[in-house]
C-alpha cells in the first residue's frame, strides 16, 4: 500500500508494506532534536537517537572517499558496529579536513553522548554534516547533546529529522508497517542530502530504526545489499562526500524475529530495499533546486563498461541541463557514451528515451520528435542505453542541473 512517501514508479513496494503517518518511532526508540548554536539561523542542528530495545543489533556503512571526516574515523575505529545504542548527529559543520583537533572534537562528541546516555563510548556512533574545513565547536555540541538527552521521546522523530538537515529543501523520512509471518514490525528512517551527491554514497546521512529482532550479521547483510541498490545508485553532481554514514538499528522490542534465510528475512529485506531506494530518490529529487529526476539504465558492455557509461551519462552537465529543460536531445547522451569509452571507436550503441528508440547501432532512428518532447516533460525521465557485449544491467538515478543549484553552491560559505 502506497501513500505520500512512495512516489516513484521506479520503486517496487511489496504488498506487505503499509505507509504510516511519520512521527512515532518503533518500539524501543526515543529521539530528540535541539538547537545548539552551530547554525547562524538558530534552527535545529543537533539530533540524538537512542535504542533501548531488549535485543539490540545494528549495522553501519560509511563513505568510500579518501578524504574522510573525523566523525567517520572515530565511529569506524572506536564504535562496535553491531551494538550501536546511541547516534549523535550535528548539522552546520562537517568536522572534515580539521586535523587532530577535529578528531578530538569527534571523540568528545562521542564521549558526551555516552555519558549522557549511560552507555560505553563503543555503543555510540557520531555523525556530522555541513561546511568542510571549519573547526567544530565542541562546547556547543556537548551542551546540545546534554539538552537533547533530557528531551528524548518516542515522538521526537520529526525534530531529529529536521536537526540533521543542511541545504535540504524538505525533510526525508518515512514510517512503515511490515507484515511478517511472525507478526507486524515497524520500520522508520530519516535521511538528509541534496548536494555533493555521487554514487558510492553522497553528502548524505541516513538512520533506520526497526523493532524487529535481527541478528547483527543479518542486519549487516541486508543493509549492505540495500545500500548498493539505493544510495550507491544516486547522483546529483558527481561529487563524493567526506561524511556519508548509514546506520540501521534493530531493537527487537516487537518480539518478532527475522531469522536468517527465512521468508521473513526476504520480506523484511524487500521492505528495507523499497524504503532506501525511495529515500535515495527523494535526495536526488531535492538536488538543490532540481526540477526533474532521470534514470539511466545500461545493458551490455564488457569488462564493466556499462557502469562507466551509466555514471558518465548521469554526471554529464549537458545531459543534466537537457533533462532540466525537458529537451530530448539524445546527442548529449551519445557524447557522454563516447567520452566514457574513448579509444573504443566505433561503438554501436542504442538509446531509448521513455521507451522511444532514438538511436540504433550508433545512428539516428526515426521517431516522432513532438511526441517525445511531451514524454520528457515530466518529473521522471527514463533513459535506456544498449552496448555491445554481454555485461550486466546497471542503473543510476540522477538529478538535472538547475540555475538554483549553481546559486546555492556559489554562495554556500558566503
Amino acid at each position: 500500500m502506497t501513500g505520500a512517501f512512495f512516489t516513484s514508479r521506479w520503486v517496487d513496494v511489496p504488498e506487505w508494506v503499509t505507509e504510516e503517518p511519520p512521527g512515532a518511532l518503533p518500539q524501543g526508540f526515543r529521539a530528540a532534536g535541539v538547537a545548539c548554536g552551530l547554525k547562524e539561523s538558530g534552527s535545529l542542528d543537533l539530533g540524538l537517537m537512542r535504542c533501548d530495545g531488549p535485543d539490540l543489533a545494528s549495522a553501519i556503512r560509511f563513505t568510500s572517499s579518501a578524504v574522510v571526516a573525523a566523525p567517520v574515523l572515530v565511529t569506524r575505529d572506536r564504535a562496535n558496529a553491531a551494538q550501536i545504542k546511541v547516534v549523535a548527529v550535528n548539522s552546520g559543520n562537517a568536522n572534515a579536513a580539521t586535523g587532530g583537533r577535529g578528531l578530538d572534537e569527534a571523540a568528545r562528541m562521542q564521549g558526551a553522548a555516552a555519558m549522557s546516555s549511560g552507555v560505553g563510548e563503543d555503543a555510540v556512533a557520531v555523525c556530522s554534516t555541513g561546511v568542510i574545513g571549519v573547526q567544530l565547536d565542541g562546547r556547543k555540541v556537548t551542551r546540545g547533546i546534554l539538552d537533547a538527552s533530557k528531551q528524548l521521546t518516542a515522538e521526537g522523530e520529526e525534530a531529529f529529522a529536521r536537526a540533521i538537515m543542511t541545504t535540504d529543501a524538505f525533510d526525508k523520512r518515512a514510517s512503515l508497517t511490515v507484515e511478517l509471518t511472525g507478526g507486524p514490525v515497524r520500520l522508520t528512517a530519516q535521511a538528509k542530502g541534496a548536494g555533493m551527491i555521487q554514487p558510492r554514497f553522497a553528502t548524505m546521512l541516513c538512520f533506520v530504526q526497526t523493532d524487529a529482532k535481527l541478528e547483527a550479521e543479518t542486519a549487516d547483510l541486508l543493509l549492505g545489499v540495500t545500500v548498493k541498490r539505493s544510495f550507491d545508485r544516486i547522483s546529483v553532481d558527481g561529487q563524493l562526500s567526506t561524511n556519508d554514514t548509514v546506520v540501521l538499528q534493530c531493537s527487537g522490542a516487537s518480539g518478532v524475529t527475522v531469522a536468517p534465510e527465512s521468508e521473513d528475512e526476504v520480506r523484511f529485506g524487500q521492505a528495507l530495499d523499497a524504503l532506501l531506494r525511495q529515500l535515495g530518490l527523494h535526495i536526488v529529487r531535492d538536488g538543490e533546486g532540481s526540477k526533474r529526476v532521470g534514470r539511466v539504465t545500461v545493458r551490455g558492455g564488457n569488462h564493466g563498461a556499462g557502469e562507466v557509461v551509466a555514471r558518465a551519462v548521469a554526471n554529464s552537465p549537458l545531459v543534466k541541463a537537457a533533462l532540466h529543460g525537458g529537451d530530448p536531445n539524445w546527442g548529449r547522451i551519445a557524447q557522454a557514451i563516447g567520452g566514457a569509452l574513448y579509444g573504443s571507436a566505433p561503438i554501436a550503441f542504442d538509446i531509448a528515451i521513455e521507451g522511444v528508440q532514438v538511436a540504433v547501432a550508433g545512428a539516428a532512428a526515426r521517431f516522432d520528435e513532438a511526441a517525445l518532447a511531451q514524454l520528457v516533460d515530466r518529473d521522471e525521465v527514463d533513459y535506456v542505453i544498449g552496448l555491445p557485449g554481454d555485461g550486466h544491467e546497471t542503473e543510476v538515478f540522477f538529478s538535472d542541473l538547475s540555475h538554483e543549484y549553481v546559486t546555492i553552491n556559489a554562495e554556500y560559505t558566503t
